[in-house]
């Protein structure tokens, strides 16, 4: 059964979407606490995020750009907001459909079946900016073509995806390719490192990564300071 996360705060709204969802099959979870909404929706590992804009204490805005960073999931967003420029705005960080209040239930049950249509066979691609990773092959998928990874650079890559704008620790790295962290040696790590550096180059991947001094390292977009 797929699950679809409900992030709502009008009581009346939300109870009405949770029906509407719950009587076409699927399973339902509504967020209530709003500041930490990104953690609990990324707990609940939803197959789609149905997203208000106007929210109490924190922009939907801000919880689609979050998910985006970190997720593969769908984003639905549905509010009173009829702005062009919210669309937009919503649609430049992420968001897969824009729909305003009041949407008629069958309009938008069409196209949650639609959006979870398109992303069926997808659970396995982690998503970076521009870029797509199976984590079961390592395959890059970039620019129209793809390309598969030696190993130990998709295990890599895999790591720093699943942990976007942090700092990942050598012994993460370490253990991510040889399964232990016990033992870290630099050199192999640094040889790693230095190809899969060299392969994102090449590919054009606009992300590099970074020493954090004394304590690993991170992927960084190339307009972060």
């Amino acid at each position: 059964m797929k699950k679809i996360v409900i992030v709502e705060d009008e009581p009346f709204m939300r109870e009405e979407l949770e029906q509407i969802f719950q009587k076409a099959g699927y399973s339902v979870m509504s967020v209530t606490d709003f500041s930490h909404a990104p953690q609990e929706i990324m707990q609940a590992v939803p197959n789609l995020v149905l997203l208000d804009l106007n929210l109490p204490g924190i922009s939907g805005f801000q919880i689609c750009r979050e998910l985006k960073q970190k997720s593969t999931f769908p984003v639905l967003v549905l509010t009173s907001r009829d702005q062009m420029k919210d669309e937009l705005h919503a649609l430049d960080l992420g968001a897969d459909e824009y729909l305003t209040k009041p949407c008629r239930k069958e309009r938008l049950l069409a196209r949650v079946s639609n959006l979870l249509r398109r992303y069926e066979g997808r659970a396995n691609l982690l998503e970076g900016p521009g870029f797509l990773l199976d984590e079961q092959t390592y395959t890059l998928y970039i620019y129209d073509k793809s390309v598969i990874l030696p190993k130990n650079q998709g295990k890599l890559l895999e790591m720093f995806l699943r942990h976007r704008d942090e700092t990942v620790t050598r012994e993460m790295l370490c253990d991510a390719l040889w399964g232990t962290a016990e033992y870290i040696d630099e050199n192999a790590l640094q040889v790693n490192l230095t190809r899969l550096k060299k392969t994102m180059k090449n590919l054009g991947v606009g992300q590099r990564i970074e020493p954090v001094r004394g304590i690993g390292y991170r992927m960084m977009t190339d307009v972060e300071e």
